[in-house]
Order: C-alpha cells, then structure tokens, then sequence
C-alpha cells in the first residue's frame, strides 16, 4: 500500500531515508527516557537496535508509531516531518507499516486466520472470501501450515505464535517492519529459523526494517547496520565491524562481554560467521 501522493515525490529529498529521527527527546513525569536521539533508518535495510534493559529502546519504536508522544524534537517518514501529515495521509502512512511485538500481541479469542484478518477488516475495503485467500497467502509466507488457520493462539508453540503474529504483521503487504525482540522466548534453532526467515522476506518484498533486539546472533546473522542506545540517546551507527571497534564502554561491555565471546567462538567452529 502507498500513500496517494508519496511525500519523496514532491520533496525529492532523503530518497534513501525511510525514517529520519532528529534531536528527539521523550519523557514519562519527571523521568527523561530519551533526550536529544538522532537516527536514520536507511531504505531496503536490516537495522538492528540495542540497549540495555529499560533503556528506551521500545519507547522510540511508539514513538515513530505516534504511540508516544514526545516533548521535542522531530520524526520523518518518507522524507516528511509526522506533524505535517493530514489525517488522511496518517491513515495511508499506517497501512505502510507492520510491526511484530514482543510476545505476539495476538487475539487470545480469534483464530489465527482471525488474527491476520484485523488489519484487513481496519483498513481494506474487500470481501471475506478474498480476505481469507490473502490470510491463507500470509501463512504460506511465514512457514505456517493452512491447518494453523483455525487454531486458537492457546493452541500454538511460541514459534508458530512469533510466525502467526509475523503474518499479521504482513497482512497489508507494508513497506515498514518493525519487530520488537523477535526472537526472545524461542530455542536457539527456532530463532535461527526466525532470523532467516526475516531475512528472506526482507529480501524478496524489499523491507525495511527497524528490529529492536538483543539476540547478538540475529545481529551476527541479518542487520546491515546496528544501532547502539546508551545515556538516552544513540551512541554510535554501523556495521557490526564498527560497532565492536567502538569505545563507547556500553558498546564494548556489550560486544566483546563473555556472551558474546562465546557466541562469536560457536560461530568460528560451525563456521558461519562472516
């Protein structure tokens, strides 16, 4: 789905730039959670977003929702400012997103085919037939057997519910994925699974995404970039490469910390590390 009237159209500008976030600064009471973030999320990329526990990384994720609202600053999607969209250009801009939280967020009292049918039923105007042949694609897309199509979410391992939510995520075919710790609360080889087939789908429909995770193999295997948040703000953008030669202590606490140590030996003796 695309807006009527893309913005990149009319202001020929940061073409390459699907999220723009300038001198942002979100607070909750007295409590400042962000101040002064900078980021850009390039187009067509696997951005990777760290930090440490309670360090804001999900609230800048609502905030570029408009589910937060921030006390400064600025955020552009598409080369326009979120301000200066009209109501109805807000409505289009959604249908360009899909996010995956943390542990699903699905219905508990709709089926999975249900579930994947919500943003339908929200936005498209379109037959339940034809939703139900689009549900069904979803869950080919994700690697969920049909028959999952009538279960509850009770019903469901964590993996297919990660899948199933995935789907969802995916129902109005957008051009935004943002996946909040995608792969927490799975095996090691349900994860790895999860990050290839991340991968996959960001390469065959051309996503970009924003993933905020701390699963050092998904940034090992997926991100082309990874962005570090510490003292309320983005530290430092780059390549895992960069990011380990990074002095930040954070940064360096967090890459070359003994968890990740062991992970990059286990990487060295199956050979997959790039």
């Amino acid at each position: 789905m695309s807006l009527s009237s893309d913005p990149l159209s009319s202001h020929g500008t940061h073409s390459d730039i699907a999220i723009q976030v300038r001198d942002l600064t979100i607070g909750f009471g007295s409590k400042i959670i962000l101040e002064h973030l900078d980021l850009d999320v390039r187009r067509g990329e696997v951005l990777g977003f760290v930090g440490g526990s309670g360090s804001g990384k999900s609230v800048l994720t609502r905030a570029i929702l408009r589910l937060v609202q921030p006390r400064s600053g600025r955020i552009e999607i598409f080369g326009r400012e979120l301000k200066d969209y009209s109501r109805r250009d807000l409505r289009a801009l959604e249908q360009r997103y899909g996010v995956l939280f943390q542990h699903g967020a699905l219905f508990s009292g709709l089926t999975v085919k249900q579930n994947i049918q919500v943003p339908m039923r929200e936005y498209l105007n379109i037959s339940g037939p034809l939703m139900d042949q689009l549900a069904m694609l979803k869950l080919d897309m994700v690697g969920l057997a049909r028959d999952a199509a009538e279960k509850y979410p009770s019903e469901l391992s964590g993996g297919m519910i990660k899948r199933a939510a995935l789907a969802r995520a995916l129902a109005l075919d957008p051009d935004l994925l943002f996946l909040d710790e995608p792969t927490s609360g799975l095996d090691p080889i349900g994860a790895a699974e999860f990050d290839q087939l991340i991968a996959t789908l960001q390469k065959t429909l051309g996503l970009t995404v924003f993933m905020v995770t701390h699963d050092l193999d998904s940034l090992y295997t997926i991100c082309d970039r990874i962005a570090a948040l510490a003292d309320k703000r983005v530290v430092h953008v780059g390549t895992l490469g960069e990011m380990q030669a990074f002095p930040h202590p954070w940064v360096q606490s967090y890459f070359h910390g003994q968890r990740a140590i062991l992970r990059v030996q286990d990487r060295v003796q199956t050979g997959s590390l790039p």
